[in-house]
């Protein structure tokens, strides 16, 4: 296959994904809530999303006049062009990867903390102090949890004794790290619900408080934008859990593209559903979680896991 080729069809398959994961969250929380959910557009209701797409493709896309206008259209980008990135270097298959170096899980980090910028100039650029406070919200929480992100990863690259995630995943042949790994895997999930801005953690866009954050004055295609990102930001963190901590895409029997998907798909899946389960707790709550409970565990989990591979190696 083509050196570009690859990255194209991934392109193109990830905006889909994106796209029907609007979809598969109402069919999801329809389920949950006993009820039925989008079910008149196509069979079963997947003709929905391309009728939202037609709808957000043609709504006027306004920019109110109080707005730093070259910023405010920026912000969306910024955010979408990350999610993007961050796949490049997801391991999907043995073979079907589009940038494999021994560093890439620094460069996801890397990634997801430049997504912080769009969601900053989103909220200063739109001069509303809705948006404002859901900025400021937003840098809080996702500069503090990356904190905690990198920390609990630590486990897993003291054991697989690299940052690659090709080596990470062939690190877990004979077992996956969830086993050795539980408290790490259980900081990372908390952390990447807080990372992706999800229910509970959906903090910079809570209706009932700032109306809708960070995005409240945007319309049209530059909603889309941030409206999709969210949804490839949960695919990117239910990739990196599957990467990480349940082999990725090693497994019995079926193919391993199809293992890989599977995995993430069930991650995906479990972020819908929290958003049905659990409530959102205050600001307050949500950092003092973080400084107070995540930071030591994380700090213990990499002490624990280094002692414990210095005691095995003799």
């Amino acid at each position: 296959m083509s050196v570009w080729l690859t990255p194209l069809i991934i392109l193109v398959l990830l905006l889909l994904a994106g796209a029907w994961s609007t979809w598969l969250e109402r069919r999801l929380l329809g389920i949950w809530q006993d009820r039925l959910g989008p079910n008149r557009v196509g069979p079963f209701g997947l003709a929905q999303v391309i009728s939202d797409m037609i709808k957000i493709f043609t709504k006027d896309d306004w920019n109110p006049p109080f707005v730093d206008k070259p910023v405010f259209i920026i912000a969306p980008m910024i955010v979408m062009i990350m999610m993007l990135l961050g796949f490049a270097v997801i391991p999907f298959s043995p073979t079907l990867i589009i940038a494999d170096f021994d560093h890439a899980l620094l460069f996801f980090f890397a990634i997801s903390a430049l997504a912080v910028y769009s969601v900053m100039l989103a909220g200063f650029s739109s001069n509303s102090k809705y948006a404002l406070l859901g900025a400021m919200r937003a840098a809080a929480q996702m500069l503090s949890y990356e904190v905690f992100m990198g920390l609990s990863v630590m486990g897993v690259v003291i054991l697989s004794g690299s940052f690659s995630l090709q080596q990470i995943v062939l690190a877990q042949s004979e077992y996956w790290f969830i086993l050795t790994q539980p408290l790490g895997f259980m900081l990372f999930l908390i952390a990447g619900v807080a990372e992706s801005h999800r229910a509970p953690f959906d903090l910079p866009e809570a209706e009932t408080e700032i109306v809708a954050g960070f995005h409240t004055e945007y319309s049209s295609m530059k909603f889309g934008m941030f409206f999709i990102a969210e949804y490839l930001g949960v695919i990117l963190i239910s990739a990196m859990l599957t990467t990480l901590y349940f082999g990725g895409w090693q497994g019995p029997w079926l193919p391993p593209l199809l293992w890989f998907l599977i995995k993430t798909s069930f991650f995906v899946c479990f972020f819908i559903l929290l958003r049905a389960a659990i409530p959102r707790p205050r600001y307050d709550q949500l950092m003092s979680l973080g400084w107070q409970v995540l930071l030591p565990l994380s700090l213990a989990n990499i002490m624990l896991t280094a002692a414990w591979v210095l005691y095995s190696a003799g």
